[in-house]
């Protein structure tokens, strides 16, 4: 009998904010079988958790739904959110958190949500500016993103 074995997608993701609220980017680097590809964008103004969300997102975006995929995040309020089952309690709470206040970025919490649903994802939390290239690469990445001139609107960003 022969098994197939799926294939093992890593995704390496960070965001950035010049100030909190501020211009905003994310970075995120994808390796599989094919190679390693880089992905980055940014918004005028935003958030730093807006962009640790978006950086998964667009990751996942990137890659096919039968795959085991691999997420590493320096962002407690991602990893956890999903592995502590945080967003999905908020989600079946019509948004709302225990403390009875509303869960902030339900638009994208909503679009990872969605994505996990639709694929095998396992969440890992890296220590931030702690030497991990990938991790290291992905912060540069949304820096610069950050920092483009021209950046467009996060029409979903509400103060």
């Amino acid at each position: 009998m022969t098994t197939t074995l799926k294939p093992v997608i890593r995704i390496y993701t960070d965001g950035a904010c010049v100030g909190n609220p501020g211009p905003g980017g994310w970075g995120t680097i994808v390796k599989d079988a094919s190679g390693e590809r880089e992905y980055s964008g940014g918004f005028d103004r935003t958030t730093n958790n807006r962009m640790e969300l978006l950086a998964v997102i667009k990751g996942l975006q990137q890659v096919e739904t039968t795959a085991k995929i691999i997420v590493y995040s320096d962002s407690q309020y991602v990893v956890n959110g999903i592995t502590k089952g945080w967003a999905k309690k908020w989600q079946a709470n019509n948004w709302i958190k225990s403390d009875k206040k509303p869960a902030i970025n339900p638009d994208l919490w909503e679009q990872l949500l969605d994505l996990c649903q639709q694929r095998q994802v396992t969440f890992v939390w890296v220590r931030g500016h702690n030497g991990h290239p990938e991790n290291e690469r992905c912060d540069r990445l949304a820096v610069a993103a950050a920092h483009q001139k021209n950046l467009p609107p996060d029409l979903q960003y509400k103060a």
